[in-house]
């Protein structure tokens, strides 16, 4: 079964009213991720070292035998993967709907089993940190582009909804998705509003927060983790390593999605 983060019934008014008065300044196109990081984030993710872990991946539960699951990984460069921002939620000028969290690799076994390689950049070099059954990143960012050439596709984890973002719209890519903002979408300063309304008094620095509702990575198990804790209350390689996937091989396990 998929992780969820579960996501509270709040008003969050006044964040709405900031975000409406903002919203000409919204940004649905972060900063593309060059090349060259992709490709030393596919190389990464293509080592013997990663290769050796993900055979043992797909050998657990005694699915298939580890000599026997000969992992390879497909393509030749990582996807990027954004979350939904903080900032963009925060009503903050300028903010992109989405920052980059991780680069996304596909990895398939040899009886067909899926999964999704994350890696990120320490210290100039790029680091596998997590392997997730499935190939959910790599999917709806291909469903996306085929969507919306050139749109940003990202996920807001709290409700494990993926969208593709442009042309100051918001579009729906899996059912999540659609129960939130409809099938046809919404426009982004609508887009905005409904996630101020749903997270905006949970941001870190938040009466909520100070409370130790949002945060405790270490100590709150998966499923009781609130919205704005795991996306957006760190960036990047800090996420991860709030989340404690600090080492290859951590398994988050979530349901195959026909979506």
């Amino acid at each position: 079964m998929r992780r969820r983060i579960a996501a509270p019934l709040l008003a969050g008014t006044g964040a709405a009213l900031l975000l409406g008065l903002a919203a000409p300044h919204a940004s649905a196109a972060p900063t593309p991720v060059p090349d060259h990081a992709r490709v030393a984030a596919h190389d990464a993710a293509e080592s013997p070292r990663t290769l050796d872990t993900l055979a043992r991946f797909f050998a657990r539960d005694g699915a298939l035998a580890a000599s026997a699951a000969a992992p390879r990984v497909e393509g030749t460069q990582a996807v990027p993967v954004y979350y939904l921002s903080r900032d963009f939620v925060a009503g903050k000028k300028g903010a992109d709907i989405a920052d980059l969290e991780f680069l996304a690799s596909k990895a398939v076994a040899s009886d067909g089993q899926q999964a999704s390689l994350w890696t990120v950049e320490r210290q100039g070099s790029w680091k596998v940190v997590n392997i997730a059954s499935g190939d959910d990143e790599i999917r709806y960012a291909r469903l996306g582009q085929a969507r919306m050439p050139g749109g940003t596709v990202f996920q807001e984890p709290q409700i494990n909804a993926w969208y593709v973002a442009g042309h100051a719209r918001v579009v729906p890519l899996d059912a999540d998705a659609v129960k939130a903002v409809g099938e046809g979408g919404v426009p982004l300063s609508a887009y905005r509003a409904r996630v101020a309304r749903a997270y905006g008094d949970k941001l870190p620095g938040s009466t909520y927060a100070q409370k130790g509702e949002a945060g405790g990575y270490g100590t709150v198990p998966d499923e009781a983790r609130t919205p704005m804790t795991v996306a957006s209350a760190v960036a990047g390689a800090g996420a991860l390593v709030a989340l404690g996937l600090s080492g290859i091989a951590v398994r988050r396990a979530r349901s195959r999605r026909t979506d």
